[in-house]
């Protein structure tokens, strides 16, 4: 039998667990680090363990899971660290199944979770349902490592039979439990970590993070494409860096083409953060709290690591997974693989009429959306009406939010939102979190209803509809992801974005922004496809 063949590489090696940095070389075979060993340098490049995406929902970056490691590896991205409970919310276990099985594909440590809360509220129509019983399968089989975010958070407090069952089945297999609990303190966040939920990515404030950490959580702190907290929360991370990992937690594909952790390493050291401690937060503490078969650079780990150019910019030189150099120098060198395609598609076209809003004599609830965040404000404004109907008011940036029912033939859901800015035409979307029927927002119900039914007839994708205009992104996986390789994907998207703001969208990320205008459990006010949403009530609220 031929001996497996050993690949060396000097440079200044990283050794974060012990804090020193040395030149050195070290030897890979059989996928392991053989050896590390101490010599005279100097070199000018250095060797780090790979980065660690803590928390991502891979269906946002619009590419299945082998496309989405071809695009992250070239950051140095080793690992992620995936809630997969997009498409668990459209497909159930089979969409979970869909995952497992494509992540197969590539060398890329995939650690995916079990989604507690599928559908995530009573309150939208989804495609699935994951009971208790579905989790303790997923759990016992090891196709799921961990119990992923519990955003039912009054279902923990009130002690909902349901999910208390899926929070017990994760601590008898032993897995940890993810938590999603904006604006939780007091009384009631200790109820919430002790119902064993140990880590949160939704901290309003660096004060809330602070009181998590100090009840035992650990904080994951988001730089996504929609929200972005890691200047906000960067002291956390420098007060408390054994209690902190980074994740992206949403990352459109025009995002991820241009970097992943590696930008949020670069950031925290130019942020003051020491350099040791970084790298603790972006490698070390999630490979410990999920117990990830990562390697760390040290002898008989599994060779997980990257060539940087120095630490300061961490330009990404070269990444290794599982002893296999899988990008260099910004490409990819694993080949892309035809994805399957598996979809739940039933919504019918729809007709201008169906959008319509009968006025009445009282002020309108509008949302507001938020670049950057997913927190929503509510407002109360005048509307202004024609021929007895509410009507849209792009002059006044008051625009129709829609959701469409895609699980069944059903009226739409109508609201009035602020904070997007189209002059013109409209924006819909099959990615509305998380139960992922057809969002959009218009100037007019005629632009709705375009929108919508490009969405219908292509049976799922993301869409910009103008005067004089039309673009589509199509997403046949589950109508979240597409089939094609990461590049193509982020090229048509950053056309579809750009299509998006010459129809006079001021928001950063249209797509994303409007993505969540239907997720239900952050406050204050959303859109579900049966009514508008309170979410600081847990209620449905009038539109008027």
């Amino acid at each position: 039998m031929p001996e497996p063949s050993v690949e060396t590489i000097s440079a200044n090696i990283v050794d974060v667990l012990h804090g020193t940095i040395r030149p050195g070389t070290l030897a890979v075979a059989g996928g392991r680090i053989a050896m590390v060993r101490e010599e005279p340098g100097p070199y000018s490049h250095f060797l780090l363990p790979g980065f660690i995406d803590s928390h991502v929902h891979i269906e946002s970056s619009m590419l299945v899971p082998a496309e989405f490691a071809r695009a992250a590896t070239i950051h140095g991205t080793v690992a992620a660290v995936a809630d997969p409970h997009e498409i668990a919310n459209v497909l159930g276990l089979d969409g979970m199944h869909y995952m497992t099985r494509n992540a197969r594909n590539v060398p890329f440590h995939f650690c995916f979770g079990a989604s507690p809360c599928v559908p995530a509220t009573e309150f939208e129509t989804s495609g699935a349902r994951l009971g208790a019983m579905e989790v303790e399968e997923l759990l016992a089989s090891g196709e799921a490592a961990f119990l992923s975010e519990v955003m039912n958070v009054p279902g923990v407090l009130h002690g909902d039979p349901e999910l208390l069952g899926k929070l017990a089945a994760a601590t008898r297999h032993g897995c940890v439990i993810d938590g999603h609990a904006p604006g939780l303190r007091g009384p009631e966040l200790q109820r919430y970590i002790a119902a064993g939920i140990t880590a949160d990515h939704e901290s309003l404030s660096p004060e809330e993070a602070l009181e998590k950490v100090a009840g035992g959580m650990q904080i994951q702190i988001r730089e996504g494409s929609a929200a972005r907290s890691l200047d906000a929360f960067l002291p956390v991370a420098r007060q408390y860096p054994r209690e902190c990992m980074f994740c992206s937690d949403d990352k459109h594909p025009d995002d991820l083409i241009h970097g992943h952790i590696n930008d949020m390493v670069r950031r925290a050291v130019a942020g003051g953060m020491e350099v040791m401690d970084v790298l603790r937060v972006a490698s070390v503490n999630p490979i410990r709290r999920y117990r990830l078969p990562v390697g760390l650079l040290q002898a008989g780990d599994s060779a997980d690591f990257i060539l940087v150019d120095n630490l300061r910019s961490f330009n990404v030189l070269a990444t290794w997974v599982r002893g296999r150099r899988v990008a260099e120098r910004g490409q990819s060198l694993l080949a892309p693989e035809t994805a399957q395609v598996l979809n739940r598609f039933v919504a019918a076209p729809q007709a201008s009429s169906s959008f319509a809003v009968p006025a009445r004599d009282r002020l309108v609830n509008v949302i507001e959306a938020l670049d950057g965040q997913l927190v929503t404000n509510r407002l109360r404004l005048t509307p202004k009406t024609a021929d007895g109907n509410a009507v849209p008011d792009p002059e006044r940036d008051i625009l129709k939010l829609a959701v469409v029912n895609r699980y069944a033939a059903a009226k739409p859901a109508v609201g009035f939102i602020r904070g997007f800015g189209l002059r013109e035409g409209a924006i819909a979307s099959s990615i509305a979190h998380d139960s992922h029927n057809i969002i959009a927002v218009g100037t007019s119900d005629a632009d709705l209803c375009r929108a919508v039914n490009r969405i219908v007839h292509s049976r799922g994708g993301i869409c910009a509809v103008g005067t004089n205009a039309e673009e589509l992104l199509p997403l046949p996986v589950a109508g979240l992801m597409s089939d094609a390789a990461f590049p193509v994907v982020a090229r048509r998207y950053v056309e579809l974005d750009q299509a998006a703001k010459r129809l006079g969208c001021r928001l950063h990320a249209p797509f994303m922004t409007l993505s969540f205008m239907a997720l239900l459990v952050i406050p204050e006010l959303k859109l579900s496809d049966r009514g508008l949403f309170d979410g600081r009530q847990f209620a449905f609220t009038d539109l008027f």
